[in-house]
């Protein structure tokens, strides 16, 4: 059994978690790897999405060697047979663990953005990670949950070694895992198209896209309604392409996505952004441009196709009841810029405004200058060939539009702090020029 990316193997260990559904679970996710995969399992279950983080106490003289793990709430596991061995003494293990603490800490809130840690106290904790090897960091994870509490640990995973329940049977109530070869050697070995390494901002965007979604289910007191939030099929002739569609309450205009090449709706950077704007009173719309048999190289840089998908698209959002009448706007990521300047640019369009972020908008070709949309073209000042291709498209502008630089990020914005920056950026432009929109189209 393989998995194409994290995402692909969280979906399949949710079906396999199905009975889970309606249990009042918790499910956390071990970072970073462990967390789209979390993800996956939660939204699935209906489930609330937390990170469980440990940090490995390292010998003094010997830091790979660990002699024990904390994790928050002052949980503390210490193995006192490599302490004893390594004569560590109670001061230098208090320096060690006083050291990690502040990490952990740092990481905590980075992660979180303030929110408080999801109480484990008397309930069933779902541990997910994107596989096992050693067992070791699953194993203090699972011990971590112990002591906050949790009344019952299922250790969840795609992929494990043959004999891993002999190494784990000991610290989970439960042990689930997809496909147990012989032949093991690596994780990544069994995920096909993208194992590459999780950052810390795809870690906030699921447990941002996680708490919206939470908090879009919850009952709200009268007068104070939550964002709706649902599962959508929108049908462009004979075919029907997947979506999310949350609108606050009240909202100011609705922003659609379009997703870069080989991307889709689940795509960490574009919900992260979506957050951000629900939170700012917008609503957004994140939907499949292709559907699994279209996407390869071909259509995915076909960008007549996915502009008139789009457009098609805009179509139905402006005859749902909770988005008609409202102002439109168009995120790009990647390859998604160009084919959101493509449709903005078609006449009728009544585009309000465009953010492109570390696109390429030079695959629009001439449709550039028939752009009339306020456009916000963001891109990293690390990623210097597309900051490059950007400023020859912007000189093609004919419309109100802006060149902004996030100072030291690449064209991911993994760098601490660069998606965060480049979401305000967004958030702010849409929010501008969507309200102006708005009153432009009130009746006098």
């Amino acid at each position: 059994m393989f998995f194409m990316d994290r995402r692909d193997a969280g979906r399949q260990l949710a079906a396999r978690l199905g009975h889970f559904k309606e249990a009042g679970v918790v499910v956390l996710g071990l970072p970073r790897g462990g967390v789209p995969v979390a993800a996956e399992v939660a939204e699935a279950l209906g489930a609330p999405l937390d990170v469980c983080l440990v940090r490995k106490l390292g010998v003094p003289f010997q830091p790979e060697l660990g002699m024990g793990a904390i994790g928050e709430g002052g949980v503390r596991v210490i193995n006192d047979d490599v302490v004893r061995t390594a004569r560590v003494t109670p001061d230098e293990l208090a320096e060690v663990e006083a050291r990690e603490r502040v990490v952990l800490q740092s990481r905590a809130r980075q992660y979180r953005g303030g929110r408080e840690p999801i109480e484990l106290e008397g309930r069933t904790v779902l541990v997910v990670d994107d596989g096992v090897a050693t067992g070791s960091t699953a194993r203090v994870a699972c011990r971590i949950a112990r002591a906050r509490g949790a009344a019952r640990i299922v250790l969840a995973v795609p992929v494990a070694p043959h004999d891993w329940t002999a190494r784990l049977n000991e610290d989970a109530d439960e042990l689930v895992c997809l496909h147990t070869p012989r032949n093991f050697f690596a994780v990544g070995q069994f995920y096909t198209i993208d194992f590459s390494q999780v950052d810390d901002a795809e870690v906030v965007a699921c447990l941002e896209a996680a708490a919206a979604r939470l908090a879009s289910n919850r009952p709200t007191e009268p007068g104070h309604a939550g964002p709706e939030d649902r599962e959508v099929d929108v049908r462009v002739g004979a075919t029907v392409l997947r979506g999310q569609l949350t609108v606050p309450e009240a909202a100011r205009g609705v922003v659609v996505f379009a997703h870069g090449s080989g991307s889709s709706r689940h795509s960490p950077c574009n919900r992260f952004v979506a957050v951000g704007l629900n939170r700012a009173g917008l609503g957004t719309l994140l939907f499949d441009l292709l559907t699994e048999e279209e996407i390869d190289r071909a259509n995915v840089f076909d960008t007549g196709l996915v502009a008139r998908r789009l457009a098609d698209v805009t179509g139905w959002v402006r005859r749902q009841p909770e988005t008609a009448g409202l102002a439109v706007g168009y995120f790009g990521a990647s390859t998604g810029s160009a084919a959101a300047l493509w449709a903005a640019a078609e006449p009728g369009a009544r585009i309000a405004a465009i953010v492109s972020l570390g696109g390429r908008p030079d695959l629009a070709g001439p449709r550039l200058s028939a752009v009339t949309a306020p456009t916000l073209l963001i891109v990293g000042g690390d990623d210097q060939l597309v900051l490059d291709l950007d400023r020859e498209a912007q000189a093609r502008l004919r419309c109100g539009n802006r060149l902004a630089i996030v100072p030291g990020a690449t064209h991911l914005f993994e760098e601490r702090g660069a998606l965060e920056k480049a979401r305000d950026l967004a958030r702010d432009w849409f929010t501008d020029h969507m309200a102006t929109a708005s009153r432009a189209a009130a009746p006098g």
